[in-house]
């Protein structure tokens, strides 16, 4: 390449071209010049010749000493350039698309002491696998490396023009790309901010679940005393971190604590709620807290609303434990106990009068259970349907599978011809009657997906929820009427009394009362479970409303093969951990998971048998039956593994058949609850 071939570009060369311009002004000034006076004109173009020669001369002399300084100029400002990006303080790197490192700089060799060519062998976080996939595409992740946070940038820089300009280093085709990477050293950001997150305030609610019960069962001149020594252990365990307590009501506080106290509180476990059931004065009943906690909010005000949730949702569930709320999730502590029933029915009055007003105001009733419909679910249906009949409603039940524990009943209503024929709806057939005046009762659960039909909860707008099973986080949110008792023993329990209050001297059929009389009779294993004094109250209701405890109970007999199975199930048992029994039911029966049901009822009965897991698999889906008597709360166990129901009967579901490994998470799950002291 001569001289001639170089050429300026840009403002360099706009540059070079002002002495052009100015000849060009110059001639036609003298031209202008001419016009006026000649002699003048001759003088203009003598001087117009000199600065010809002298800017020619000029121009050709120095152009080519231009381009050397410019040329060496640039050769300094690379070098320039190699110093500085060598130098740099924050490390920096170039690999190649599988990882090799190409050229770093001083301070990425001094941290990574320069020993490993792959970069994934140092920092196996950056790996290929996360590299940009398209040109100028970029990824940011945090890393760890000898104790110490940095925040990485990789960058994708293409090299397709430099490949093909590029002589001496030809790149495979499709691999014409370096991988620039970039870290900065964030710990002591991290700190800080990790420091302003955990120093922000959390409001948070306690109350006593039982101070009615606990004051009448201790003497009057002791009861201020009782008081004083839980607001004393209150008050103690929010000082020592640096809390504020400030009592609202005889059984309510409010308090505020930094974030960092509620890691305190969970790795204790929320031991308050264990020093308070010790403080005993002569009080027959311990005293027991709900706690909600609202973490992770950007105001305290809705800190507070969390709290305020998490507290309504501690107390849904039964008391006598912690509840944190933050934008991620609900978490839960505590809840081992069953809490001790209300004999009072004022509660049960209360939600009767509000749910008879809801259906007076609507033009039909629709019911719907759970899937795969128990006895339970099913008496809790007609109950609801009694009720709307009654007060000249039009009423649905909405139901898929009849499963054998609820056919008897099911068939003698088909057959008894006093029904319309549009009593029962399958999910399908139920959407073409929904209508914006229609309402919609669900019983015997509180979760949306376990509804038979869970499209119907999105169309209407009035909805009511009965249920004897904790509450969980994915709940039905916007149910108008919730009505959630964990402490009875069913639901047709709770139906059976609100019967009583919402039409005065109600009439049903006797089969409806049997089917109500059969889902407690089935939930409370022919009453040795979960039984209270209400529970008795409902069952002789029913028995002065004509049900018939004969009849019953030659409905739920077992056939000979479903007896077999369960007899198979408990003689193949597998006893874990010496007090945790764990069977498989077959499939290959009508309603297995009923059966599986029985089969953890009856492997109670064995001496040492803290609990009880029975599986089987039924649709395509694994189902798990879990069971116990008091010594260990199974529904913790069953949320653990994605399902929920009450402190000793419960249960789960799990998208596949695998039942072996169904298993072996739940040994899992048990061996790792009672390392953290949850069982």
């Amino acid at each position: 390449m001569g001289k001639k071939d170089v050429r300026l570009k840009g403002q360099l060369k706009s540059y070079m071209r002002w002495p052009l311009i100015m000849t060009i002004l110059l001639i036609a000034m003298n031209l202008w010049m001419y016009q006026i006076d000649k002699n003048a004109g001759l003088l203009m173009t003598l001087f117009v010749f000199i600065y010809l020669v002298i800017v020619s001369v000029l121009y050709f002399h120095n152009r080519s000493l231009i381009l050397a300084d410019l040329i060496e100029f640039s050769t300094q400002y690379q070098e320039i350039q190699t110093v500085l990006l060598q130098d740099l303080a924050i490390p920096y790197a170039i690999t190649s698309g599988d990882g090799y490192i190409l050229w770093k700089n001083k301070c990425f060799q001094e941290l990574l002491d320069g020993k490993d060519k792959l970069i994934q062998k140092v920092l196996p976080e950056i790996s290929p696998g996360i590299f940009p996939s398209e040109n100028g595409g970029r990824t940011h992740l945090e890393v760890q490396y000898k104790e110490r946070d940095y925040q990485v940038e990789i960058r994708r820089i293409s090299l397709e023009e430099f490949s093909e300009n590029e002589k001496l280093l030809q790149m495979p085709k499709g691999e014409e790309y370096f991988i620039a990477i970039s870290m900065k050293d964030v710990t002591e950001l991290n700190a800080y901010i990790r420091e302003n997150e955990e120093q922000k305030l959390v409001a948070g609610l306690i109350y006593i679940d039982n101070y009615d019960e606990v004051m009448e069962s201790v003497e009057e001149v002791r009861q201020s005393l009782l008081v004083a020594l839980i607001d004393r252990k209150i008050n103690k365990y929010i000082g020592d971190v640096d809390g504020i307590v400030k009592k609202l009501e005889n059984d309510k506080y409010f308090i505020a604590i930094k974030k960092e106290s509620c890691r305190k509180f969970e790795a204790d476990k929320f031991s308050l709620l264990e020093e308070v059931k010790q403080v005993n004065i002569g009080n027959v009943r311990p005293a027991t807290l709900s706690i909600g906690l609202g973490l992770n909010t950007a105001t305290y005000t809705q800190s507070y609303n969390y709290a305020r949730m998490a507290i309504d949702l501690a107390l849904a569930r039964g008391g006598d434990q912690a509840v944190l709320k933050d934008c991620k999730g609900i978490t839960y502590y505590g809840g081992k106990k069953e809490q001790t029933a209300k004999n009072t029915r004022v509660k049960a009055r209360v939600k009767a009068e509000a749910l008879r007003e809801f259906i007076v105001s609507k033009d039909q009733v629709i019911v719907m259970g759970h899937r795969i419909a128990d006895p339970d679910s099913f008496g809790a249906c007609m109950g609801i349907y009694r009720a709307a009949v009654a007060l000249e409603k039009k009423a649905h039940i909405v139901i898929n599978d009849v499963s054998t524990s609820i056919r008897p009943l099911y068939d003698e209503i088909i057959q008894s011809g006093v029904y319309e024929k549009d009593i029962f709806l399958t999910s399908n057939e139920v959407l073409d009657y929904i209508t914006d005046n229609a309402m919609v009762v669900v019983v015997d659960t509180n979760k949306p997906q376990m509804t038979d039909c869970p499209e119907l909860l999105k169309l209407s707008k009035t909805i009511a929820v009965l249920d004897h099973h904790r509450q969980s986080s994915n709940m039905i949110e916007n149910a108008v009427l919730s009505y959630v008792e964990p402490y009875s023993s069913s639901t047709c329990e709770m139906v059976a009394e609100l019967l009583q209050y919402i039409v005065e001297d109600i009439k049903f059929p006797s089969v409806e009362a049997d089917c109500l009389y059969a889902g407690i009779m089935i939930d409370t294993r022919n009453f040795m479970n979960r039984t209270g004094v209400r529970t008795f109250e409902a069952a002789a209701y029913l028995r002065r409303c004509g049900a018939d405890i004969t009849r019953v109970r030659k409905m739920f007999r077992d056939d000979i093969d479903s007896y077999r199975a369960k007899a198979e199930a408990v003689r193949l048992a597998e006893v874990y951990r010496r007090e945790y029994a764990i069977a498989e039911c077959p499939g290959d029966i009508t309603s297995p998971t009923v059966l599986a049901a029985q089969a953890a009822n009856e492997l109670l009965d064995i001496s040492g048998i803290k609990a009880s897991f029975v599986l089987t698999v039924y649709n395509g889906r694994t189902y798990l039956s879990a069971r116990s008597i008091d010594e260990v709360n199974v529904q913790i166990i069953a949320e653990k593994l994605g399902g929920g129901g009450h402190i000793n009967s419960a249960g789960a579901q799990f998208e596949h058949t695998n039942v072996n490994k169904v298993i072996s998470i739940l040994k899992q799950t048990i061996d790792q609850m009672i390392e953290e002291g949850d069982i």
